[in-house]
């Protein structure tokens, strides 16, 4: 398997033998005091010795060196000497000293000694955030470890204006996920969902993380496909010393766990890897011609149809069992050691991460309502509704991998990093269909996803002695991988009590699907940087170019079980005697269940894109205290389709189905009112483009949800394109107040504007409510206010300093203008007495976010703890048409506790026990109509979960 390779590489980097022993060192940063810029080249050294080194083209610098106390000299040529004195080195500890240098013409800086200087403090996130050029927020794995995440989706949504759909999909300041990208270390990344725009963060193991960082506006060296923001998630970097760390935990939720209920399916050998041993495999080829039940049942390679039925796995219907609980594992090590006699150096990481989860929902929902056909009724009428338990068993495996190579002048970083991801999927339902016939039917579903995806980054970094320039590029590959591998569907109308019946017209057919989905990213980008001056004042010239390309394969094999000559009575309602051999279909009797291929040429189809873009960008200072930094960008997109509709009339090959070319302004003000405080104020322009199955002629059917989602092109007969969906343009503003102090403190206040032209959303068809397709809207507007506050209670009483609080709420308005094809249809379907704008909310926007956490943090006693709280207001989830209603999810209240307790020598070792969904809240999403009581889309039951880990580093 491909992950194998991987985790020989993770182990080998993880034994390396240490070649040379390590002294105890002083690290740090030397920056320009103006421009907050590296410093490369700078001379350190040890005052009365003849110790020393130079810093790197990144301003960074190392000196080994024995306990004791020294005084610190630092001085590079048109900058003032600067020396710190009583510099403390204890045997096996490392002290950073970062520093500022100011020009001989300007006034010295104040020195800034930490004992530690790494970007996965909160601290260090701090002063990204301060010294940013854009607005951002951010959460260090020192935050991550506090509130106790496991993966990227649970920890995100402690940053301000970030919430989390589903438990894996991000929306920054209350926007979709299509509005919200994702990078790996600054490079693009594809998802591993056909449904989404985003990668599933809840993948993503925190294990892995030195920070989260969301950009929420932008400058022209950033992709413009964003709107909401940006979110970087940043892997570990390379320690100073070697380094060993191990993590093992387990978690309980009492709905969930050890529950004799719970529901799953047949496993294989390999499931608690993340991925199928082959168990699940079709067992044909997919080109395989199907004959029909006449004759001899022949197809034209002589196979016979019974044959082909025949090899299937017989099991198709889930089982109840007891539940285990969920664990997790880790193991992180690294190191980094000088080589030869310059100032050469190398490092290396490893991580691998495992984590096993079980889910159990019981008595969920799926409901589909209609508005009455009469205007005088209001309350809603049920079209369909579903309920019924649902049982998951997740594993994920992660490996990360990286090896980093620097000299005076360059580094060179390659990561490797795998993510493997299977889930295995058990329900059982109970559906009554109300609108023509009153229908119950009963239906297991068996499923099972793998994902996967590889990425491998190499980024590079250069600086010229005696030059201002400097040199960034980058180079990403990724594959991503999504297999859906024999789905079952087997649903029975109930006649009577003991009496059920196989009937495709009314209750669908038993069905097994297979669905690929394959994806390549590659990308490349270069970025040059040139200090000069302006009026005699520093600035910076950025600019660049960038190619991203993706290429996308999808397909699904769809088979249907059918039955000839009747009813098979021996199969009584039970999905494992359809495919029982004496049930088959031979030629003999003429009778029995058989396969029937049902292929639809619309469910395979391949697309690839290309983003070429090109920006310039100047930093400069106005005057002392305000900084200006103009850019504008330059992106082409064309995206390139092929595919067929079901009829087989129209057939696309590599066509093209967008080609759009656009500047993209941003300006960015930073006006510094002292040494604490910052006022903001940008603008730029952005784009939200179509996913690959958006603009597409696809039609996907989730056999749990029973939703279908159709894709958002339309060929009239003749083959023309009638209706494509447009990408989105964006026009933002923001306004922020930042003040930072000591100990990790901050205020923040935001305001931003946002004009969408052509949003797209989910729409509901008015006939069949279960098939949403994307569309795009005239316009919208988005208006929010971002309050942040990290304060300490010591400014109370003394007493409370070991407590502090960080809070960030979102107040958010939005507003879309319908077109007046969905004004019209709202108007016609309007209840007796109810009044219909023209304007309504725009879809996955949430009016309100709020994050508040409350912590004890006792160094001296090595005590830890924390109270958290997290909610999102009511969001229009589906938009609906006509007479069928907007549904709404509601607000999920998640109260959480968190307490650690490190010990041991150096307090190497610690322990921490969590508890999430105090208020065991559920998720949940209403149809909402005139004068109408409220009803079910959808809802499920999370539970209480508690949970306990342990790691020993050494």
């Amino acid at each position: 398997m491909k992950f194998t390779h991987y985790f020989i590489i993770i182990f080998s980097f993880a034994f390396m033998p240490n070649l040379l022993a390590q002294d105890n060192k002083i690290i740090g940063f030397v920056k320009d005091s103006e421009l907050n810029d590296a410093l490369p080249f700078a001379n350190v050294y040890l005052k009365g010795t003849d110790v020393g080194t130079t810093t790197d083209f990144d301003g960074q610098y190392t000196i080994g060196v024995e306990p004791g106390k020294y005084t610190l000299v630092f001085s590079f040529v048109g900058y003032q000497t600067k020396e710190i004195t009583d510099v403390i080195v204890e045997k096996e500890k490392d002290v950073v000293v970062n520093i500022s240098l100011a020009s001989s013409a300007a006034s010295l800086d104040e020195v800034v000694i930490t004992t530690t200087a790494r970007k996965n403090t909160e601290s260090a996130v701090l002063n990204l955030q301060k010294k940013s050029i854009k607005v951002m927020d951010g959460l260090s794995s020192e935050g991550i470890k506090r509130v106790g995440a496991s993966d990227v989706a649970s920890a995100v949504k402690r940053i301000p204006g970030v919430s989390v759909q589903g438990g894996k999909y991000v929306f920054v300041r209350g926007l979709g996920d299509r509005y919200t990208k994702s990078i790996l270390n600054g490079m693009d990344i594809p998802g591993l969902d056909p449904d989404r725009n985003t990668l599933q963060m809840d993948i993503i193991p925190s294990h892995i993380l030195d920070n989260i960082i969301v950009s929420k506006t932008a400058s022209a060296e950033m992709p413009a496909d964003f709107t909401g923001g940006v979110v970087n998630i940043v892997t570990k970097d390379f320690p100073s010393r070697q380094e060993y760390s191990l993590s093992v935990g387990m978690s309980y939720n009492p709905d969930m766990h050890f529950n004799s209920n719970y529901l799953k399916s047949e496993n294989s050998g390999t499931d608690f890897l993340g991925f199928d041993d082959g168990k699940r495999d079709l067992p044909f080829s997919k080109n395989m011609k199907i004959p029909s039940p006449v004759g001899d049942g022949l197809n034209d390679k002589g196979v016979s149809l019974t044959d082909i039925t025949n090899r299937f796995d017989k099991k198709m219907s889930t089982d109840r069992a007891n539940s285990l609980g969920d664990l997790n594992f880790s193991f992180s090590t690294g190191n980094s050691f000088n080589i030869g006699e310059n100032n050469n150096k190398i490092g290396y990481l490893a991580n691998v991460s495992y984590r096993n989860t079980t889910e159990f929902f019981e008595n969920t929902k799926q409901n589909f309502y209609f508005k009455p056909i009469s205007k005088s009724d209001t309350e809603l009428i049920p079209n369909r509704t579903q309920t019924g338990d649902i049982g998951l068993q997740k594993a994920l495996l992660s490996g990360l991998a990286g090896i980093s190579f620097k000299t005076d002048y360059s580094k060179y970083k390659l990561n490797i990093l795998h993510l493997q991801n299977g889930v295995s999927r058990a329900g059982k339902f109970r559906t009554f269909t109300y609108i023509q016939d009153d229908i119950e039917v009963v239906r297991d579903n068996v499923e099972y996803t793998q994902k996967s995806i590889t990425n491998l980054g190499l980024t590079g970094n250069h600086a010229f002695e005696d030059s201002e320039w400097e040199i960034d590029w980058g180079l990403s590959t990724s594959f991503s991988s999504i297999k859906d591998k024999d789905i079952r569907v087997t649903p029975f109308e109930v006649i009577s009590e003991n009496e059920y019946s196989i009937r495709p017209s009314t209750a669908g057919s038993p069905q097994r699907i297979w669905r690929d989905l394959e994806e390549l990213n590659l990308t490349g980008k270069i970025d040059f940087k040139k200090k000069h001056e302006i009026f005699d004042r520093k600035a910076n010239l950025k600019f660049g170019a960038s190619a991203t390309y993706k290429d996308r394969d999808f397909a699904i094999n769809n088979y249907n079980i059918l039955i000839k000559g009747g009813s098979v009575t021996p199969i009584e309602g039970n999905p494992n005697h359809l495919l029982l051999t004496e049930n088959i279909w031979n030629s003999d009797s003429n009778q029995g269940t058989y396969l029937q291929g049902n292929y639809q040429p619309a469910n395979t189809y391949q697309s690839n894109s290309t983003v070429l873009a090109t920006y310039i960008s100047e930093e400069f200072n106005i005057t002392d205290q305000l900084k200006s930094v103009l850019g504008v960008r330059f992106e082409n997109y064309k995206l390139n389709y092929s595919g067929e509709n079901n009829q087989g009339t129209i057939q696309l090959n590599n066509t093209n189905i967008l080609d759009e070319s656009d500047f993209f302004p941003s300006a960015n003000l930073i006006y510094a009112w002292n040494d604490e405080i910052n006022i903001r104020s940008s603008y730029y322009k952005t784009t939200a483009r179509p996913s690959f199955k958006e603009a597409s002629i696809a039609q996907i059917f989730d056999p749990l949800s029973d939703i279908t989602f159709i894709g958002g092109i339309d060929i009239d007969s003749d083959g023309n394109f009638k209706n494509i969906v447009k990408p989105s343009y964006i026009n933002n503003f923001d306004l922020r107040i930042e003040k930072f102090e000591e100990n990790s403190q901050m205020y923040a206040f935001s305001a931003f504007y946002k004009s969408f032209t052509n949003p797209i959303e989910l729409v509901a068809f008015e006939t069949a409510p279960n098939n949403l397709q994307p569309r795009n809207v005239n316009s919208a507007d988005v208006y929010g206010l971002e309050f942040e506050l990290r304060k300490n209670f010591g400014f109370l009483l003394e007493s409370l300093k070991k407590f502090s609080i960080n809070a960030n709420i979102s107040l958010i308005e939005s507003n879309v203008k319908m077109d007046e094809s969905e004004f019209k249809s709202r108007k016609l379907a309007a209840r007796e007495g109810e009044s219909i704008d023209q304007e309504r909310d725009l879809q996955g926007q949430s009016p309100y976010l709020i994050n508040i956490g409350i912590n004890y943090d006792d160094p001296e006693k090595a005590w830890q703890a924390g109270l958290f709280y997290n909610t999102q207001g009511e969001t229009l989830e589906v938009v609906g048409i006509r007479n069928v209603p907007d549904a709404y999810t509601q607000s999920f209240h998640n109260v959480s506790f968190r307490l650690t307790k490190a010990f041991g020598e150096d307090q190497k070792q610690s322990i921490n026990i969590g508890v999430s969904n105090l208020l065991n809240d559920d998720v949940e999403t209403l149809y909402k109509s005139y004068q109408s009581s409220d009803k079910v889309f959808s809802k499920r039951t999370p539970g209480q979960s508690f949970s306990i880990g342990y790691t020993y580093k050494f």
